[in-house]
């Protein structure tokens, strides 16, 4: 695993859905610079990487998204602060007291901070404990001298501008990666490590190998449509979740059985835990019964598909988020051992 100076930048770049192009371009020359693949786009934004292999038949196809939770301006209040509307599905007192950084249309920035509409113990007393946080009581305090939405707009902050919330990104030496948003860019990583494996060893798959990079998973619709049609297998990558009642685990790699829409395809999770079984590959196989992937997402496109899930666990997911390296390497060293299993 090469150090996580592209995991760190990628973290450090706003890329809620709807708003991932910035990204996306780092992504994209990342893995430009690799050489021997080919980068292409889908007309909504994804990104199709290829590796050829010897073969163009039985393409293995492996996703993970660049895109993740945010929030939009929804209605600029009379005293000058926001209303916001979710990016996502996410709690919102997993962002209360977050700061954030308003993008305009005009291309100018403001920072502000997310809070409750009555925060202050010594204003409000008991309320501040037990006022409920949600769309009608969450609010952006504007770093700006602003008394009135007249005063906001004259910044040329308008409805429907995105607010990105901070990443807080931080390596620990201990080998933690603590920041929001690791779902699903922590995976994006893994990727890009698999791939540059395979190219800095000049190692040519058998099988030609396609990375999708979605941009649209947050919001339910980023595989729908662009996987190439050669593909028979699909290995979507992204966070597990550890938790009560869960195995998965921030030090190993998971293989998702089922999650909220049913069952992932039983031979490809057979063979991915005897890949890990075989290999000494630290891994776990969990459930989820509150979630999707973009495994989900294609399938209910109507993709004629095998279908797998893995990742790292991935703690608090949706919220302060946390991983470790060893729960990166396992991952990446199942993709790169699934790729050479594969007949």
């Amino acid at each position: 695993m090469e150090n996580l100076d592209f995991l760190k930048e990628i973290l450090m770049t706003s890329s809620p859905s709807g708003d991932t192009k910035v990204v996306m371009e780092k992504v994209r020359k990342k893995f430009e610079e690799l050489g021997k693949v080919e980068i292409n786009f889908t007309n909504k934004g994804a990104m199709v990487v290829t590796l050829r292999g010897e073969t163009d038949e039985k393409q293995s196809t492996f996703a993970a998204h660049v895109d993740t939770l945010g929030l939009m301006v929804k209605e600029i209040k009379p005293n000058g602060r926001l209303k916001t509307f979710l990016v996502g599905g996410y709690a919102y007192n997993s962002v209360e007291n977050e700061y954030v950084t308003i993008s305009t249309m005009s291309g100018k920035k403001y920072t502000g901070t997310c809070l409750n509409d009555k925060q202050s113990v010594h204003v409000y007393g008991p309320e501040a404990k037990s006022n409920e946080r949600n769309a009608k009581t969450m609010e952006i305090r504007i770093d700006e001298k602003v008394e009135s939405a007249e005063d906001v707009e004259k910044l040329g902050i308008n409805v429907g501008d995105f607010i990105y919330l901070d990443s807080r990104t931080q390596l620990t030496e201990s080998g933690f990666v603590k920041s929001r948003h690791l779902d699903d860019k922590a995976c994006v990583y893994v990727l890009y490590e698999t791939v540059r494996y395979f190219v800095e060893n000049n190692i040519t798959p058998k099988h030609t190998l396609n990375f999708f990079i979605s941009n649209y998973e947050e919001v339910g619709h980023g595989a729908c449509y662009g996987i190439p049609e050669e593909t028979d297998e699909f290995i979507v990558v992204d966070m597990a979740a550890p938790g009560d009642g869960q195995t998965s685990s921030e030090f190993k790699t998971t293989i998702c059985a089922a999650d909220s829409t049913g069952p992932y395809d039983l031979e490809l999770k057979e063979r991915l835990v005897r890949i890990c079984e075989e290999n000494n590959i630290p891994h776990a196989v969990d459930i989820y019964p509150f979630y999707g992937s973009d495994g989900s997402a294609a399938l209910a496109a109507g993709y004629n598909l095998r279908v797998a899930l893995i990742g790292p666990g991935v703690d608090a997911s949706h919220a302060m988020e946390r991983t470790h390296q060893e729960g990166l390497q396992a991952s990446i060293d199942l993709c790169i051992k699934y790729i050479e299993d594969k007949k």
